[in-house]
C-alpha cells in the first residue's frame, strides 16, 4: 500500500519537524498510539519502539529513521509484523512562518491473516496521519494562524498510478476503531437510564 499525501501550512519548518520526530510524544495525540519508547537519538538518527493498538489491531514496531532538521526524516523498519515498511517526510522552508510538507509511505504487512485482519484498519490509520500532526501542531500556542489555513492535498504518485490509490481526507474524530467482527452483535450499550441500547447498525 503506497499513501502520499501534501500539505501547506502556516507554521515554521522547524516547529512541524520536532512534533514529527518526537515519537516519544505520539501517544499524546494519535489515539492508535499506546506507547513509544525512544531506544536512541542524536543528530542523524532517531530510533523508537511503537505500541499500535486500535480496532483489534495489537502489535509492536521498531523504526530507525535518520533526519536531517527541518527538513527530512526518513522511515525505516527494524522490527515488526511488515514485509515492507519505508517512508519519509520532506518539509520545505517557504517563509519563517510557513512551510508545505510531503509525506510518503509504502507497506505491506508480513502475512496473508495480518493484511485481512489489521489491513482495513491500518490503511485508514496512513490515510489520516498527515491530519493527525497537522491538528496537532496548530493546536499549540506556537501558532495563531486558524487552523482553516491549512491546505490538505492529495501528491502525486512516485509510483506506478495502478498501485497508488487516492487519499480521502478524514478528521480524527472520526476515527473510531470498528468493533471486532466476532464481538460486534454481542455487545449492548446501556443508556444514562440503565435501559441497553442495541448498538448502531
Amino acid at each position: 500500500m503506497i499513501v502520499n499525501r501534501t500539505a501547506l501550512l502556516p507554521l515554521p519548518a522547524e516547529h512541524l519537524y520536532d512534533i514529527i520526530e518526537a515519537a516519544e510524544n505520539y501517544p499524546r495525540f494519535l489515539p492508535w498510539c499506546a506507547g513509544a519508547h525512544i531506544v536512541c537519538r542524536d543528530d542523524t538518527v532517531v530510533s523508537a519502539d511503537l505500541k499500535v493498538k486500535w480496532g483489534g489491531m495489537n502489535f509492536e514496531m521498531r523504526t530507525r529513521n535518520p533526519k536531517r532538521r527541518p527538513e527530512y526524516m526518513a522511515i525505516h523498519l527494524e522490527r515488526g509484523p511488515f514485509k515492507r515498511f519505508e517512508g519519509e517526510w520532506l518539509l520545505t522552508v517557504l517563509a519563517p512562518d510557513a512551510c508545505k510538507v510531503a509525506f510518503r509511505l509504502d507497506y505491506e504487512f508480513d502475512s496473508g491473516l495480518m493484511t485481512r485482519v489489521a489491513g482495513p484498519v491500518f490503511k485508514r490509520l496512513t490515510d489520516t496521519l498527515v491530519e493527525a500532526f497537522i491538528q496537532h501542531a496548530l493546536a499549540t500556542p506556537v501558532l495563531a494562524a486558524p487552523v482553516v489555513a491549512a491546505a490538505v492535498v492529495d501528491a502525486p504518485a512516485v509510483m506506478s498510478p495502478a498501485v497508488a490509490s487516492p487519499i480521502e481526507v478524514l478528521p480524527i474524530d472520526a476515527l473510531q476503531p470498528p468493533a471486532p467482527p466476532d464481538t460486534a452483535t454481542d455487545v449492548a450499550a446501556k443508556a444514562p437510564g440503565g435501559d441497553p441500547t442495541p448498538p448502531p447498525a
